[in-house]
């Protein structure tokens, strides 16, 4: 009865939010149609917000699709003030695909709507890739360290082509998503890295480098995200068969120091080991938080407590 109580469940999540990207994404690239092909920049204004708009919408029924759907509670600290005009960098540990749902529905309508860094590859999802296309979510096609050995040059083209995705968003307001560590955590993956940070894999410090290279005098706030599964990391599957109980939210608001706004992360050492000292920092605040987390839920729930982020 588990089994086919929680297929139902998957089923009609599916279907749900299927016959809702249908529903936003048809006028989204009608309008997108439209800007790509009128170039005057009032117009290109004008279905910008209007794309905005689709877009929160399209978000606000997914959120209450979860909370109808699912017994889930997403609780949340330190949320910021409303500031739909600003230029942000959401900076936040990645534990599972989860992580992308609930922040949508924490900052929908409170920030300007969430943008994260895709796969090129992920263009040609049915549906979605097209609508991200519509929403000026930037592609990135990624490079091994096995490519770039072979062809250096190939590490510039990262480069400039996160330059060229930021260079638009000067214009409009955002709020740019980096998942700093590149992946969902794994304990498999935490001793692969052998990371210094108990409950955190290594942080990539270029990718976001990169952003406020090319944003730098635009940003100037930064959201600090640490996201936590009291009964460990699930995925979508999970959320839709309602098997997460709780996600916590923990945010902070800080500043983007001057110094490491503009600076050049790959020929300047001195920046580079100033802007990786830095992000570390912020990861230890951050793992340390977990720990506290963690420590608490496991002695408020000894027989629950399922050891998250504990290589």
């Amino acid at each position: 009865m588990k089994k086919l109580l929680a297929f139902s469940r998957i089923s009609l999540a599916t279907l749900l939010l299927t016959l809702n990207c249908i529903v936003h994404i048809a006028p989204l690239l009608v309008v997108a149609l439209f800007k790509a092909i009128l170039r005057f920049p009032a117009f290109r204004a004008a279905a910008d917000r209007t794309l905005m708009a689709i877009a929160a919408s399209w978000i606000d029924v997914n959120s209450a699709m979860m909370n109808r759907l699912t017994d889930t509670r997403v609780t949340v600290t330190g949320l910021p003030e409303q500031a739909l005009d600003g230029h942000f960098m959401v900076l936040s540990n990645h534990q599972s695909w989860v992580d992308i749902p609930v922040l949508q529905k924490v900052f929908n309508r409170r920030l300007p709507m969430l943008r994260f860094f895709l796969k090129s590859q992920l263009i040609w999802v049915p549906i979605l890739g097209l609508a991200w296309w519509a929403l000026d979510f930037p592609f990135m096609k990624r490079y091994s360290r096995q490519q770039i050995e072979k062809n250096p040059a190939l590490a510039g083209r990262d480069i400039a082509a996160t330059r060229k995705a930021c260079e638009k968003f000067r214009h409009i307001p955002v709020s740019i998503v980096n998942f700093a560590e590149g992946t969902r955590f794994r304990a498999g993956r935490h001793r692969q890295q052998n990371s210094p940070f108990a409950h955190l894999l290594k942080p990539r410090a270029g990718g976001t480098a990169f952003v406020l290279d090319a944003m730098g005098d635009t940003l100037d706030t930064l959201i600090d995200v640490t996201l936590y599964y009291p009964d460990g990391p699930a995925e979508l599957g999970d959320l839709f068969a309602n098997r997460i109980a709780e996600v916590q939210v923990h945010v902070r608001t800080l500043p983007i120091p001057d110094d490491l706004k503009n600076g050049d992360y790959q020929n300047d050492p001195a920046y580079r080991a100033r802007f990786q000292a830095w992000l570390n920092r912020l990861w230890e605040e951050k793992d340390q938080l977990l720990g506290a987390l963690i420590k608490a839920h496991c002695t408020d729930h000894p027989a629950e407590h399922t050891g998250q982020n504990t290589p």
